[in-house]
């Protein structure tokens, strides 16, 4: 392995890493936020359950992901000082504004968790609310340095030098309002459906009591709404972002639809391999005229492909796959919800087949994730900023990278074992209760407040 690749794998795997505990981070205050307005509202005390059960779950991972985040942190001066040299120039402003927000965050996260029963209703749901407006803005504004990437200006590239530079308008750069929109919503509709996914399992237990079938099934309720109208919205946002791509990045949504040549009525092809060689996607289902109505909105649109650019910028193909992946994922998260809606609505009870589907979609909605953000960066190849800094250019030309691989890699493999051993020690001490008699997962609530544990 080159030293370029290895240093390109070694930042996103970290990345990678990263994106987990972050996207669940984004989407479990809001998700607090909903419980503990419906217990407001209901009067059911599942909801304040759910609240505080995902509340322990969202403690452990801010703690975890504080760690990873640093690593990334450490990792794009130490892999990729030619970024950082331009970067630390013109993109700082949000790096800077993030911590203001991971402040909000903790401050509030702090107020929620150890003022617990002992805080009003509205004084809960206020906090909560914080915790996810703090949570939101730290994930948006480090999404806008890469959106940056993707579409930079606020500044000048004189002789390999910076020069001119506006932050505020590289920080307000195009790529920024569909990018942060769509890291926003998929956030959301991920981890909806990943709670689901564990109620839904919950259900299928045989041996559940009356009262933790009722919580799964108020539980599952909340989250399949929630993730529906979050992957409906995805769904929304990412027809944008394609008219996006068709305006700023054209290579990169040419290079995820295998479309070699410019064309009118250009055919939106679902699954298949990309061959460089024939120019052709083998194995795919062409939908006519699809792609020039995501691209422009008009079935006969112009849509720019890979002829119009120099075949050395050319992206890897074969994120063809990767998008495919990405968009069949959302699309299916999408009928699941739509089915899982409709069977409420018809019969009252979800079938058994549907439960499991549930389980599946929330594992496969994380894989999404991880999917869309490795589309996102191979497909901005050769560039780390798009026309005007090679990722060749970029990287580090200090040697080590080999050991810094294994450090690193042995250190999130540790964290991932410790944080799935945390959470299941956790919850197999703190069962739901087999009645509505406790307000926690294993004896009343303590008299003097907090989140019971």
């Amino acid at each position: 392995m080159s030293h370029v690749m290895m240093a390109r794998a070694l930042f996103g795997i970290t990345l990678g890493y990263h994106i987990g505990y972050a996207t669940i981070s984004v989407g479990a205050p809001m998700l607090i936020v909903l419980a503990e307005i419906l217990a407001a509202r209901t009067g059911q005390a599942e909801y304040r359950l759910f609240a505080k059960r995902v509340t322990m779950v969202l403690v452990l991972l801010v703690g975890v992901g504080l760690v990873t985040g640093t690593t990334v942190a450490v990792m794009l001066s130490v892999l990729w000082p030619g970024f950082m040299k331009v970067a630390g120039q013109v993109i700082n402003l949000p790096f800077q504004i993030e911590v203001f927000a991971f402040m909000l965050e903790s401050l509030f996260l702090a107020i929620y968790v150890y003022g617990g029963d002992r805080l009003s209703v509205r004084t809960r749901i206020l906090s909560a609310g914080f915790v996810s407006l703090g949570s939101g803005l730290s994930a948006l504004l480090i999404t806008d340095v890469n959106a940056f990437m993707n579409t930079p200006v606020g500044f000048h590239f004189v002789n390999g030098q910076v020069t001119d530079v506006h932050p505020w308008q590289a920080m307000l750069n195009p790529a920024m309002p569909t990018e942060l929109a769509h890291v926003l919503v998929s956030a959301y509709m991920t981890v909806g459906l990943l709670f689901a996914s564990v109620a839904a399992r919950g259900l299928l237990r045989s041996e559940a009591t009356p009262f933790e079938r009722g919580y799964h099934k108020r539980v599952l309720r909340m989250t399949m709404g929630f993730g529906t109208v979050m992957a409906i919205l995805t769904a929304v946002v990412g027809d944008a972002s394609g008219k996006f791509l068709a305006h700023f990045q054209p290579e990169k949504l040419a290079a995820a639809e295998g479309l070699f040549r410019s064309t009118n009525n250009a055919p939106l092809v679902v699954g298949g391999i990309v061959n460089g060689t024939t120019q052709q996607v083998q194995g795919g289902i062409p939908l006519p005229d699809l792609l020039s109505f995501l691209a422009t909105g008009s079935f006969t649109g112009h849509v720019t492909g890979l002829d119009a650019f120099p075949k050395w910028t050319w992206p890897p193909l074969f994120v063809h796959s990767l998008f495919d992946i990405m968009v069949g994922i959302g699309s299916l998260a999408i009928v699941v919800g739509l089915a899982y809606g409709l069977f409420l609505w018809r019969t009252k009870s979800t079938p058994r087949w549907l439960l499991w589907a549930i389980v599946a979609i929330g594992a496969l909605s994380m894989l999404g994730i991880e999917d869309g953000w490795t589309f996102a960066e191979i497909a901005r190849q050769p560039w780390i900023i798009s026309g005007y800094l090679l990722v060749a250019n970029a990287v580090t030309s200090s040697p080590g990278i080999g050991w810094m691989f294994a450090g690193f890699l042995t250190l999130y493999s540790v964290l991932l074992i410790g944080t799935i051993w945390a959470l299941r020690v956790y919850f197999r001490t703190h069962p739901l209760p087999s009645d509505g008699s406790t307000s926690d997962g294993s004896r009343p609530a303590a008299k003097h407040g907090g989140v019971s544990a």
